[in-house]
């Protein structure tokens, strides 16, 4: 009968260690979930920023300022 006890105990133990590693596992599951939603965010924050700056971009003049800025206050020097 001591086998019989030993490997009841066992098997209660697994139990608890199963329940135990599902919770963990629970939790796991739900920082993973935040910290996804937390790269999206930022992912789209990011591409945001990027148009942002690429419309600054664009709004630059082409040609070099300092060049046309001289040609027209320095003409009749």
């Amino acid at each position: 009968m001591s086998t019989l006890e030993d490997l009841a105990e066992r098997v209660e133990r697994l139990l608890l260690r199963h329940e135990a590693l599902q919770h963990t596992n629970a939790q796991l599951e739900q920082q993973l979930a935040a910290v996804a939603a937390e790269r999206d965010n930022l992912r789209s924050r990011l591409a945001a920023a990027r148009a942002r700056i690429d419309a600054l971009i664009e709004r630059l003049p082409a040609g070099d300022v300092d060049t046309h800025d001289r040609g027209a206050s320095g003409g009749g020097v």
